[in-house]
């Protein structure tokens, strides 16, 4: 506590000031001494607490450019997708291949069938080789004893020709070509369907008589023997 300078001469002044302002000073110094330390000495502040930053986002790539392959790839799986629809719809249940094992013309149907997915080969007339679609044709009835022609021309001059599309039967020989010309052929096998080789750079598969290109270039059809 700051000491109050009087003038000098007034020393009995002095000395009942400091009477009066001890028992002051004494309080407080008992007072200061009953606080508790942390009173006394109060923590230092708490330095605040920051929020742990977040992650930065990692950056997305940008999707990836489509390639020139993306089309055809798709146009690819569909077509593969189309045929396995098409091999559920043709091919012959258990039931019809024992109804049909002594029939000749089911028993060319089967062995058909079990070409599927050979591929197309110009001039040929095996498994092995793989197969045009005259090549298919004749190697097919071969199995059951009936030789044709190698051509498709001249297959269509065999047997008995079928007028009207709605009288085929499953075996018939159904031929296409332009302005009257024949120049593919293919096996019927009902509903509105056909087993051929359609050309370089396809499989041997089922293809529809009744929509789209085929069913355009349609010409005739010619029975070889009646189905039993």
């Amino acid at each position: 506590m700051k000491t109050v300078d009087l003038p000098h001469g007034h020393t009995a002044s002095r000395n009942r000031l400091r009477r009066r302002f001890s028992p002051l000073l004494v309080a407080l110094a008992l007072c200061a001494a009953s606080l508790p330390t942390w009173a006394m000495n109060p923590p230092p502040a708490k330095a605040a607490e920051t929020a742990e930053p977040a992650a930065a986002p990692v950056p997305t790539p940008p999707p990836a450019a489509a390639t020139p392959d993306a089309l055809p790839l798709a146009a690819q799986l569909q077509a593969l997708q189309k045929a396995q629809a098409q091999l559920q719809t043709a091919a012959p249940s258990r039931e019809q291949q024992d109804a049909g094992a002594g029939s000749p013309i089911k028993a060319a149907l089967q062995r058909a069938f079990s070409l599927l997915g050979t591929p197309y080969r110009y001039g040929g007339s095996s498994p092995e080789a793989g197969f045009d679609c005259s090549g298919l044709v004749g190697y097919v009835f071969r199995t059951i004893g009936i030789d044709l022609p190698r051509v498709s021309r001249a297959m269509a001059r065999e047997g008995t020709r079928i007028i009207s599309r709605d009288a085929l039967a499953e075996g018939d020989l159904v031929f296409f070509g332009r302005r009257g010309r024949i120049d593919h052929v293919g096996i019927y096998i009902g509903n509105g369907q056909f087993l051929h080789a359609p050309r370089s750079g396809r499989d041997v598969t089922v293809s529809s008589l009744t929509s789209g290109y085929w069913a355009q270039k349609y010409v005739e059809a010619r029975r070889l023997m009646a189905g039993e």
